[in-house]
This record gives structure tokens, sequence and C-alpha cells, in this order.
């Protein structure tokens, strides 16, 4: 059994929960902030047998996109602009993990 962290934009977590939901898989969906712009996330944990991996990769692929945000360098994030200086960064997709379950048990 494996179980997957999907860490993902805040925007697609529901879209991705329910096509989950409609493809049989359950999972439990965590609010989560991100370190490097403070932004809302969601994680996602879904425990799945090994052969389903790659059919949930597949469907949290398909509904997390990547985008283009604007944020001001007066955040601190970064030594390489002057302060007050907007800068277009990269957020969303995904950050997935798959981890090996070591035990399972429903109680």
């Amino acid at each position: 059994m494996k179980l997957i962290f999907a860490i993902v934009n805040s925007d697609d977590a529901g879209v991705v929960t329910r096509s989950l939901t409609r493809s049989g898989f359950s999972s439990t969906r965590l609010a989560t902030t991100g370190g490097f712009l403070m932004a809302k996330n969601v994680t996602i944990m879904i425990g799945v047998d090994q052969e389903k991996v790659s059919e949930v990769l597949d469907i949290i692929k398909e509904h997390c996109h990547s985008r283009t945000q604007i944020i001001s360098t007066a955040t601190g994030i970064s030594r390489d602009f002057p302060a007050g200086m907007p800068v277009e960064v990269n957020v969303g997709g995904a950050t997935i993990f798959v981890v090996d379950v070591e035990q399972f048990q429903r109680v």
C-alpha cells in the first residue's frame, strides 16, 4: 500500500478531490500554508494499492495547473531585487510524495 501526499493550490483542490471521489478514491483534505509565499494550499492524502498510484497521479496532474503571480519583493523573499519591486513567480501545480505504508488498519 502507498500513501500519496499531494500539496496543491487551494484553487485546484476542489476539482481534484471531486475527481478522486468520482474515480472511487477516498481522500483526506488538510488546509495548509506554503512557506515561500505564505499562501493557502491544500494537502490531500490518498491511501491506495501500488497498482492504483499512476491513476491517482494522472488525476492530480490533470487538474493542478501552474500559473504566474505578481508579488512584491517587500515580503523579503529575494535579495536579488530592490525592496518593493514586483516580480513574477510561478505558483500552483502540485508537489507530490508517494510513500510506503508499513501497516494500515481501520478501527
